[in-house]
């Protein structure tokens, strides 16, 4: 049931995993089958916001995600008993004209407030009360322009102490400087980039030197770079999700190298 638990911020990955499986299910039948692949993604930033915030009372915790559009992330914050879960998108990605409303009518149903803006153009305004944790995973990449106005703004919502997490592909991944002199390495094809009258995908990925950038733009204090590699797990390809099984965790002591990047810091 939508917002039920109020436990102390320390829930296990297989509650976690339990929690948005149940979620998944929930989604008009044709995203189900997408929703239950991005289960470990979701469940791991989920356990960032928890371990961002500590051993508060979920229920005294308020989250604002950005760029979230349909994903599981504020329904499962939601569904885990956080107080007030914010999710700010445009939801004007093709697959949100196909089923928008009735997997928004699920958000709703757990009491996610749901702002639908360009959050370049019209950032948080207008969004009420300050937030413990503001995040945005997997969305800065495909904005076109500059989001310096509004990380400022973030600063801004971030209560005392409050954190914000950026996750985000990493431009230099292993896999990129392996396949890129051999020819491959497109993100999408040219078709997905000429044919629509807007190109909705990645306009630019940064690396670590980048994230380290905003942080100090944003005067973030205890700042850390944590690499993964989330996007291998859920490849096409089989090789590729043996090879990330294999080189997933040595890799992460080296997060330049890693396909996925999150900014950690505190206001």
């Amino acid at each position: 049931m939508p917002g039920v638990s109020r436990r102390a911020a320390r829930m296990t990955r297989a509650e976690i995993v339990r929690l948005l499986d149940g979620i998944a299910n929930q989604y008009p039948i044709e995203m189900v089958s997408g929703q239950v692949s991005d289960i470990p993604r979701i469940a791991f930033h989920i356990n960032l916001v928890l371990n961002a915030v500590g051993t508060g009372r979920l229920g005294d915790l308020a989250v604002c995600d950005i760029g979230g559009g349909l994903s599981m992330f504020s329904l499962g914050c939601a569904a885990a008993g956080m107080g007030r879960c914010v999710l700010v998108d445009d939801f004007n990605d093709s697959f949100n004209h196909q089923s928008g409303n009735a997997a928004l009518s699920l958000h709703r149903r757990y009491k996610v407030e749901i702002f639908s803006r360009d959050v370049i153009r019209d950032r948080l305004d207008g969004i009420e009360g300050n937030f413990d944790v503001v995040t945005s995973f997997d969305s800065m990449e495909h904005w076109h322009n500059s989001p310096k106005k509004l990380f400022k703004e973030v600063i801004n919502k971030l209560k005392p102490g409050g954190s914000f997490l950026l996750g985000v592909p990493n431009c230099v991944n292993l896999r990129k400087r392996i396949t890129v002199p051999l020819g491959w390495g497109k993100w999408t094809s040219m078709q997905d980039w000429y044919e629509p009258e807007v190109f909705r995908s990645h306009i630019r990925e940064p690396d670590v030197s980048d994230l380290k950038y905003i942080a100090r733009d944003m005067q973030l204090r205890d700042v850390s770079i944590l690499g993964r590699n989330l996007a291998g797990h859920d490849s096409r390809r089989s090789w590729m999700r043996a090879a990330t099984a294999l080189c997933d965790r040595p890799l992460r002591l080296m997060p330049t190298l890693c396909s996925d990047l999150y900014l950690i810091g505190k206001k």
